[in-house]
């Protein structure tokens, strides 16, 4: 059972910048998507980027310019950096991962814990 490691949030003021982390550990053979998921308070959680495995990304629109998703395959890592940080982008973040483990017969789902960024005005 893979279970993403995620690091890097934390409490920043509005316009600071925060750079996220997310490691598939194991013994894995190949990842396809990855992307980042956000949970605001109260609210349910939705996509925010995502990258193929190929790196083509894509962004919800509200974090268009602001958010930067990278991967590094050899490392079976994605980062999110985020900048000009606004209080709306507080909440939890969690790492989504479709990973082909050793051993597997088939494509599996995997999440991260989820890291809190706290956003002050």
């Amino acid at each position: 059972q893979v279970q993403l490691v995620e690091s890097g949030g934390g409490l920043v003021q509005a316009g600071g910048s925060l750079r996220l982390s997310c490691r598939a550990p194991g013994c894995i053979v190949s990842i396809a998507t990855m992307a980042w998921h956000r949970q605001a308070p109260g609210k349910q959680r939705e996509l925010v980027a995502g990258i193929t495995s190929s790196g083509t990304t894509n962004y919800v629109d509200t974090v268009k310019g602001r958010f930067t998703m990278s991967r590094d395959n050899a490392r079976n890592t994605v980062y999110l950096q985020i900048n000009t940080l606004e209080p709306e982008d507080t909440g939890v973040y969690y790492c989504y991962a479709r990973i082909f483990q050793s051993g597997d017969l088939d494509w599996n789902d995997y999440w991260g814990q989820g890291t809190q960024v706290t956003v002050s005005s």
